[in-house]
């Protein structure tokens, strides 16, 4: 429970249109812009999301990426207005919601397994028989 006056000024800071739907294992470019002196750039920051916490105004994302043989963290506000827009570029499978178990991998064990998208198969009736063509071929 949290008090109605802190959401109702937390409100006129959150982003308006939201980011892109990311999970833990997702592997995600995260565009943030940058302001040096007077210009203004977008960077992108990639790597696999290893843990997400907070809530309202304080939710943060972990993303860790390998840069010359050494792992690089940054943490990012969800509704920082520093970040311009974040792709998911690969869908991971995670039993866990906090993947620091990654920190001690080196190379391909690094790697997180694709997540299977469930496809439904619709299911005989009770009437129907499940090879219905092969008896007709033995009547014939």
């Amino acid at each position: 429970m949290r008090n109605q006056i802190i959401d109702s000024i937390e409100q006129k800071h959150f982003k308006k249109e939201p980011l892109a739907k990311f999970d833990v294992g997702d592997t995600v470019d995260v565009a943030t812009r940058i302001i040096e002196g007077e210009k203004e750039r977008i960077q992108t920051f990639s790597g696999t999301v290893i843990m997400i916490k907070g809530c309202g105004i304080n939710e943060t994302f972990t993303v860790r990426r390998i840069v010359n043989n050494e792992g690089v963290e940054r943490i990012f506000p969800v509704h920082s207005p520093f970040i311009s827009k974040i792709t998911v570029r690969r869908s991971g499978e995670s039993r866990r919601s906090k993947l620091f178990y990654l920190r001690d991998r080196v190379g391909k064990a690094v790697r997180l397994a694709d997540k299977q998208k469930t496809v439904r198969r619709e299911e005989p009736e009770a009437g129907e028989a499940k090879n219905a063509e092969p008896a007709a071929a033995v009547a014939g």
